[in-house]
């Protein structure tokens, strides 16, 4: 229902007419293009982000390449020495940092987002704009560190003078597949934190034994045949299978039933927290 008001401003000079329309339902109607409108704050907030992170630091962006250089080489060791599990034919510290950067990408995504309107509470009861904005200006800080890190894999193919094959051109999609479920998970946790502060504690413990349960550290092959369809319901299986299978060419397979499996589950964890958010984004300023 429209409902049409006019208003008119008389003065000795000018007569300005204006029309306030006020329309039942608009907000929802116009959300997706009130989040274009406000893309200047989005840029901005992402900005604000980049910088207070190496704010005050004395190697700066370096960190994004450190924290999963020494996990790459711890796993090397533990997994490709120690355990002696299998590397395809590869380098193992190429197997491990090519699963390493989605992991990386997903597991940051996830601790910050789910933060992101605890952390600007004061923001979220003054004005109004799209909520949305907060988690999705957070995972887009880790694809600039995402980006980063990638310099390490180059370095790494370098070192072991590994050339990619055509494969490689696939990898932008498995990226946005680990977009799309750093999203789906990130604003489904950022909507229930905001109710239940219990997430603040969970969501690291979450992103911990995620480590060990996703194939970061060994192949997907090293597990069971008979169990592999139930493993891939975990959905960085196919994030990271896909990464490998892009990275790696021809030494690396997908199997396949597992990895539609896992995206299937991708799509539907993003629509479920995309959804989930939006049913709950009006409250959130009153709970804060």
């Amino acid at each position: 229902m429209v409902y049409k008001r006019q208003i008119n401003y008389f003065n000795m000079e000018n007569l300005l007419q204006y029309t306030l329309i006020i329309e039942a339902g608009r907000h929802e109607m116009h959300y997706w293009k009130d989040l274009w409108h406000y893309r200047e704050l989005f840029l901005f907030l992402s900005w604000r982000d980049i910088l207070v992170r190496y704010k005050q630091t004395v190697i700066g962006i370096a960190w994004s390449m450190i924290r999963p250089l020494l996990t790459m080489i711890v796993f090397s060791i533990v997994f490709g020495k120690l355990a002696g599990l299998s590397s395809e034919g590869m380098p193992y510290p190429i197997l491990v940092y090519a699963a390493m950067l989605p992991w990386q990408f997903f597991a940051n995504s996830l601790s910050e987002s789910s933060n992101s309107l605890i952390t600007n509470a004061n923001m979220l009861s003054k004005v109004y704009f799209p909520r949305i904005i907060m988690p999705v200006s957070t995972i887009i800080v880790n694809l600039v560190d995402f980006l980063i890190s990638f310099v390490i894999l180059v370095i790494l193919m370098v070192w072991y003078q590994f050339v990619p094959d055509w494969r490689i051109l696939t990898l932008p999609f498995f990226l946005f597949l680990a977009l799309i479920a750093s999203l789906g998970f990130g604003c489904w946790l950022a909507a229930l934190n905001v109710k239940y502060r219990d997430f603040r504690y969970i969501v690291p413990f979450i992103v911990q034994f995620g480590l060990y349960i996703s194939p970061v550290g060994f192949s997907t092959n090293v597990v069971p045949e008979k169990w592999r369809l139930f493993y891939s319901l975990n959905p960085m299986v196919g994030v990271i299978d896909g990464f490998r299978w892009a990275i790696l060419g021809g030494s690396a397979h997908i199997y396949w039933p597992g990895f539609l499996l896992s995206s299937a589950l991708t799509l539907t964890f993003f629509l479920f927290g995309i959804r989930y958010f939006r049913n709950t984004e009006r409250t959130f300023a009153d709970i804060i």
